[in-house]
C-alpha cells in the first residue's frame, strides 16, 4: 500500500469560488414546472394528431367482387409523432425535476 500526501486546506482543487453559494429552491420553478406539462399536453396532442394521420387505408374491390383493404404508412407522420411523444416525456421529467426543487430543495444550514 502506497502512503499518498494528504492535501491541506491550501492545496485542495478546485479552489473555493468567491461569491454567495446558489439556492437551488426557487419558487419561481413552481410556475416553470407548469409551463412544461402545458407544452408536454401539446406535445402529446400533436403526437396523437400525427400518429393519427400517418396511416391511410386503402379499399380497392377487384372484379370478382372480392374486396381487398390495405394500409398505406406515411413515414414523415410517424417520425414526427415519435418526436412529439419524445419531447413530451422530457418535459415531463423534467417537469417534475423543477418540482422537486421548487417543493424540497433548501438552503444548507450555517455551520456553528
Amino acid at each position: 500500500m502506497i502512503d499518498l500526501p494528504q492535501p491541506t486546506g491550501a492545496e485542495l482543487w478546485p479552489p473555493e469560488e468567491a461569491g454567495p453559494a446558489a439556492r437551488l429552491h426557487k419558487p419561481w420553478r413552481m410556475l416553470v414546472a407548469v409551463v412544461e406539462v402545458l407544452l408536454a399536453v401539446a406535445a402529446g396532442w400533436g403526437a396523437y394528431a400525427c400518429w393519427r394521420s400517418s396511416v391511410a387505408t386503402v379499399v380497392t374491390t377487384t372484379d370478382d367482387g372480392a374486396v381487398l383493404e390495405s394500409h398505406r404508412y406515411f413515414g414523415g407522420m410517424l417520425v414526427a409523432a415519435i418526436g412529439l411523444g419524445t419531447v413530451a416525456a422530457l418535459l415531463l421529467v423534467d417537469a417534475v425535476r423543477q418540482l422537486t426543487l421548487a417543493i424540497r430543495a433548501r438552503s444548507p444550514k450555517p455551520k456553528a
